[in-house]
C-alpha cells in the first residue's frame, strides 16, 4: 500500500514534518514515527494506513507503486531499481 519511504518522500515534496502528517491523517505522532521507521512496505492496521494515504492524496500526493505507471500530471519523483537494491530486496 504505502512505503516507508515514500512516506517521508512524501511529506519532503509537500514540506511538512510528522506533527502536520499527524494532524492531517488524525494519526498520533509515535504512530507516524513508526510507520516511517519501518523497512520495506509499512504494516499496521489497515483504517490508520488508510487514514495517512487518503491525508496524503487530498493534500496532492500521488502514491506509485512498482511497476505502475503515473496517470497524474504534475512534479514528482520516482526511484529507480537498480542492481544493488534488486540484490538487497532479495
Amino acid at each position: 500500500m504505502i512505503t516507508a519511504a515514500q512516506m517521508r518522500a512524501a511529506r519532503a515534496l509537500l514540506g511538512i514534518d510528522q506533527k502536520t502528517l499527524s494532524e492531517m491523517s488524525d494519526v498520533s505522532v509515535p504512530t507516524i514515527q513508526r510507520m516511517e521507521a519501518s523497512q520495506g512496505n509499512v504494516r499496521g492496521v489497515v483504517d490508520t494506513l488508510s487514514k495517512v494515504v487518503e491525508a496524503l492524496d487530498r493534500a496532492g500526493i500521488e502514491l506509485i507503486g512498482e511497476q505502475v505507471q503515473s496517470m497524474g500530471t504534475g512534479r514528482g519523483v520516482r526511484l529507480k531499481e537498480t542492481e544493488t537494491r534488486k540484490s538487497s530486496d532479495g
